[in-house]
């Protein structure tokens, strides 16, 4: 496993192996990796020769699933910035924390939802913004089609203003006007600032190194075996590749390879995605669990030919048995369900395809080891739950201008505590027993109870929230929110439309509760946990009633 190496030393392998292979398709449209290695290129130039931007600078990127995501991320490291992969359904107060907090001086953005961006930009230090439409890279009949229509029939794009602002297109030919030279990064720079909210529910940098990166392509690629073949696979991503997760496996490990990505710009339209597939003949799919349960709900989808079809990884949420046999049953295809954190590039474990056992997350991938611990920091033996630990070199370099949040997440000896209780089996295998305390978790988003909590607070009729995840149907958990008012007047209409002025739409509550007062400890702490034990009782009653 060669892991001294940069992202742009196995981009440059790619390119020079695979050049002629299909990398991206989105909305009728393909890129191949020598196109990929083109249009970088041109970015890469702009970024160089039009604007301020040095190395180890920090560019934003806020783009769906399209052609540009692909581009301007590698366009950026071959630049030699490092890349802010950020949430496009970020509210004016996410966005500036985030802007802020990693000191980007610069912002690629999609026309569509560029107006939140516009809002807030003066109250950061991005010096220039760049900003694309959805169909940017396609052909010209198909560019003009597309983006008219998303534009003037279907009013998708918001009026939005910078002072700073140039357009994608115009950036790459201004691009392909001038040289560009690829800057060389150490193993050990940093080339992506991906957020979490970790355990606490502040938004912190994870400072992903080209080292941690490309550690967890090679161990992904060992763990998948002979199921991933050079030059011949054929990939659905649904997953927003601004994560991780997403990120890894498509921009790094099936590019690397010189296969193919099918990217869904809007999994959500779930009869629009089922017509994407129509005709057909995928290798891989990357999902999660609510999507799985999605797709299968659409008639259309069971129509779909899986005759191809290998590969079925699952992660971000926990994959329930039922999804799992009827995926199989309808597809031919067994779901191999993985583990993984922000923090560690992602992956840490994996089910392989010839051994799943249900209800576990798999053994660690190589190079990667696991114990778990008791409240005191000992090492546990087999089979006995404790908190999760983890060390190899995908396990981040720390949290980003955060030292002491580092030093409490990473000891001495590089083990990091992932908040998550487990089981290791005799066999290596893990079983995740219990998620981090109070994160809740909305279709494989992470939704940290602090922050909503700390959003709500500051409404003026609201004097305590507590905020928990109650089961749903279709996304796993949805948040629910306890409040108690300051001022008799507060509505529920009036705290929903306060949260969704401040939150991304996942992490709105969908159900409000007013109390007098919560349950808490001795010194004043909000018991979240009595509330959802409450929950859970009620829950419980209704089914045996």
């Amino acid at each position: 496993m060669d892991i001294d190496r940069s992202i742009l030393d196995v981009f440059s392998n790619a390119c020079t192996k695979f050049g002629d292979r299909p990398a991206f398709s989105c909305l009728g449209q393909t890129l191949s990796v020598g196109d990929i290695d083109k249009l970088s290129a041109r970015f890469a130039a702009y970024l160089q020769n039009h604007t301020d931007l040095e190395p180890g600078d920090r560019i934003a990127v806020q783009l769906p699933n399209v052609l540009q995501y692909p581009v301007a991320v590698f366009g950026a490291l071959r630049a030699g910035l490092v890349v802010v992969n950020t949430n496009p359904l970020y509210s004016r107060r996410e966005l500036k924390h985030q802007l802020n907090d990693s000191g980007a001086k610069a912002l690629v953005v999609l026309a569509n939802i560029a107006d939140t961006a516009a809002q807030i930009v003066a109250e950061t230090d991005v010096k220039q913004v760049i900003v694309s439409e959805i169909a940017d890279l396609h052909n010209p009949f198909k560019r003009v089609l597309i983006n008219g229509v998303a534009k003037y029939v279907k009013k998708m794009v918001p009026d939005f203003s910078f002072s700073n602002q140039v357009n994608f297109r115009d950036a790459m030919t201004m691009g392909g006007n001038q040289p560009h030279e690829d800057v060389q990064r150490s193993p050990d720079d940093i080339a992506v600032l991906q957020y979490t909210g970790g355990t606490t529910g502040v938004a912190k940098g994870a400072m992903l190194t080209n080292r941690n990166l490309v550690a967890n392509m090679e161990q992904v690629r060992e763990a998948l075996g002979d199921s991933m073949k050079e030059g011949e696979e054929f990939y659905v991503a649904p997953l927003p590749l601004y994560h991780i997760y997403a990120f890894t496996i498509h921009c790094m490990c099936l590019f690397s390879t010189g296969n193919h990505s099918l990217l869904i710009p809007n999994p959500r339209d779930i009869p629009g995605f089922a017509k994407t597939l129509k005709g057909l003949r995928i290798t891989g799919f990357v999902g999660l669990n609510t999507l799985f349960n999605g797709l299968m709900r659409c008639p259309e989808f069971a129509e779909l030919d899986f005759s191809k079809l290998h590969t079925t990884c699952s992660g971000g949420m926990a994959l329930t048995r039922d999804t799992a046999k009827r995926w199989e049953e309808m597809t031919g295809c067994v779901v191999t369900e993985g583990y993984g954190l922000t923090e560690t590039s992602p992956v840490v474990s994996f089910n392989p395809a010839e051994a799943v056992q249900m209800g576990t997350v798999g053994v660690a991938v190589p190079g990667t080891e696991v114990k778990v611990i008791d409240e005191n920091g000992n090492d546990l033996p087999n089979n006995s739950p404790g908190e999760l630990c983890v060390r190899g070199p995908q396990v981040m370099k720390g949290y980003w201008q955060r030292p002491e949040a580092t030093a409490e997440s990473i000891d001495s000896e590089g083990w990091f505590s992932t908040g998550d209780m487990a089981v290791i089996q005799d066999d290596g295998y893990i079983k995740i027993v219990d998620r981090k305390k109070d994160m809740i978790n909305v279709s494989g988003f992470n939704v940290y109870p602090n922050e909503i909590e700390d959003v709500v607070s500051a409404h003026d009729k609201v004097a305590e929230a507590a905020a928990i995840g109650v089961p749903n149907e279709k996304s796993g958990e949805q948040v629910k929110l306890f409040v108690v008012k300051a001022e008799d007047s507060l509505t529920e209409e009036e705290v929903i439309a306060y949260c969704r002025e401040n939150m991304t739409a996942y992490k709105v509550p969908k159900e409000i509760e007013f109390r007098e007062d919560l349950p808490k400890t001795n010194v004043g702490k909000i018991l979240r946990r009595e509330l959802r034990d409450e929950e859970l009782k009620k829950i419980e009653t209704a089914v045996s009633a």
